[in-house]
């Protein structure tokens, strides 16, 4: 059993990743869309899959994995994470400028670009945080409260709009998908902060 749970763990993941992208290659909507829109869609899909692995690499749980090794990759993949936001937007600018602006001025109509904006804002939020630690010198407890805090906010903003959208993405896969992203992050977000208190009690005892 011991064997076999690894290769459990990372093919499911492998699955949770996956799956989601290939039913929404093969959607019948991509027909009416032009190259950009759908490489946007797809960013934005990206973004997600990276959400679920954010926290798995951030609380070291991927078996054979070192957490050194895993919070090494974490702050790889959230650069990848920043990159495909920006890439979201950019490609969603060049496709309607005037749609990106509504959205990011909040007065768009449609109630999933609010919390993309919200949840993009969060996201770059805590990626300045991630790459500023040492230069902001604050303590430890703050910048991670910060840190975890904006996380949070990403991760609700993204699944709230994930599911407002009515895409190219099918419903059942991008609901467990958006679940699974929602499970791990709140298991991941229990566990740090569950460490930082018992380290605090430690320190005061």
């Amino acid at each position: 059993m011991r064997r076999t749970r690894p290769i459990l763990v990372w093919g499911a993941m492998a699955a949770a990743l996956v799956v989601p992208v290939a039913l929404a290659a093969s959607s019948p909507l991509l027909a009416w869309r032009d190259p950009v829109y759908i490489a946007a869609g797809f960013a934005g899909i990206a973004a997600m899959a990276l959400l679920l692995v954010q926290p798995l690499l951030a609380g070291g749980v991927l078996p054979g994995l070192p957490l050194a090794r895993a919070r090494r990759i974490h702050r790889w993949t959230g650069i990848a994470l920043v990159a495909v936001i920006l890439f979201h937007v950019a490609a969603l600018w060049i496709t309607s400028p005037p749609d990106v602006i509504d959205a990011l001025l909040f007065r768009s109509p449609t109630p999933f670009s609010a919390w993309g904006v919200i949840a993009m804002w969060a996201g770059l939020g805590a990626a300045t945080l991630a790459a500023f630690r040492r230069k902001l010198g604050v303590p430890w407890r703050i910048w991670r409260g910060g840190h975890l805090g904006l996380a949070a906010v990403t991760i609700a903003g993204s699944v709230v709009h994930a599911m407002l959208i009515e895409g190219t993405m099918e419903l059942l896969s991008k609901a467990l998908l958006c679940g699974l992203v929602l499970v791990v992050s709140a298991r991941t977000l229990a566990d740090l902060v569950g460490s930082e208190l018992r380290r605090h009690r430690r320190k005061r005892s």
